[in-house]
């Protein structure tokens, strides 16, 4: 499930792998019944709506217990951010306190549900998550979208937003929020970002590169500006690769630009195995200048990804074995 981190096209398929993968419809079957039963007796006068969720504020954490209510249950009535994370994930510290800083300024338009994987795996395996951060949009029981990776603020903003929009209608504390002046703050967008995700969107990857590469100069432990370098950089070698490169790589085992440009390719595809695969095994038939052209092609293509992913563990193992 995990995508190279950053590429909106990727987060794109993984919504909709996500969308089939993942059936809450029981668990929203069973909140939906006990919403029908007999209410218990009115409060105050005026307030007939369902009885709020288990916890209140803008950031719950949920177990595997707490699921049901804090998640699906909740999910009826307002925007559920599922967000997985675990303590020793780098990236998850730099996208977790954003997302609970925009859940605040929703005035209760949506929440952060905030599942540590280590603890609660069985949840992390519901959603069928390889690598972390993993963010999971729950709406009306059902998983609506999903990204994976730390994404710049802006991008974050943009999807929160269009939720809201496709949401708003189905979900009451959207418009609770709206009408309470809890409507999201617009915060200014960073021009640097700004400027090289329009340059990205434009398919005009040089500019793009250079404005990320601007950021680094200034800020060079900037981890959101490197990943967002690092799936530019691919992006760009994968938009001009032959076509035909996986034919030619498997006519010609030889054939070393065919390998890369199949690699690329086979990443582009989410087919990540198979291209960690390839140049692994190209390693082992190659020696010299050629063998160490490919492994910097394959560490480059590991670091598209989390460090945590499964898929890029058991890579490494294989290369260091191809190697030594």
């Amino acid at each position: 499930m995990t995508q190279p981190r950053g590429s909106a096209a990727k987060s794109a398929a993984l919504s909709a792998a996500l969308s089939g993968a993942v059936d809450l419809s029981a668990l929203k079957a069973r909140a939906e019944a006990a919403r029908k039963q007999p209410a218990p007796p009115a409060g105050p006068a005026g307030d007939d709506g369902p009885p709020p969720p288990a916890s209140a504020g803008a950031v719950i954490d949920v177990t595997e217990a707490t699921f049901q209510t804090e998640v699906v249950e909740r999910s009826l009535r307002q925007l559920v951010i599922v967000d997985l994370w675990a303590e020793w994930c780098g990236p998850c510290k730099q996208l977790s306190p954003v997302l609970e800083r925009m859940a605040a300024e929703s005035g209760g338009a949506w929440v952060v549900a905030k599942v540590d994987v280590d603890a609660n795996p069985r949840i992390a395996q519901l959603f069928g998550a390889q690598s972390i951060p993993t963010i999971v949009a729950i709406g009306g029981g059902q998983p609506v979208d999903a990204f994976s990776g730390a994404l710049p603020e802006p991008e974050i903003r943009k999807w929160i937003n269009a939720l809201l929009d496709a949401l708003r209608d189905k979900l009451p504390s959207i418009r609770e929020a709206e009408a309470n002046g809890g409507d999201p703050v617009e915060e200014p967008e960073d021009p640097r970002f700004t400027e090289a995700e329009e340059a990205f969107e434009r398919g005009d990857f040089a500019a793009a590169q250079a404005a990320y590469e601007r950021i680094l100069d200034v800020e060079p432990a900037n981890e959101l500006a490197k990943n967002a370098l690092a799936q530019v950089k691919f992006t760009a070698r994968a938009e001009s690769a032959d076509p035909e490169a996986r034919a030619k790589a498997d006519a010609d085992p030889s054939d070393l630009a065919a390998q890369l440009d199949a690699a690329d390719l086979e990443i582009a595809d989410n087919d990540v195995e198979a291209g960690f695969k390839r140049l692994i095994d190209t390693v082992r038939r190659t020696a010299g200048e050629d063998r160490n052209k490919v492994r910097e092609h394959l560490v480059a293509l590991f670091d598209l990804f989390d460090p945590a992913d499964e898929r890029v563990m058991k890579a490494r193992r294989d290369l260091a074995s191809a190697l030594f």
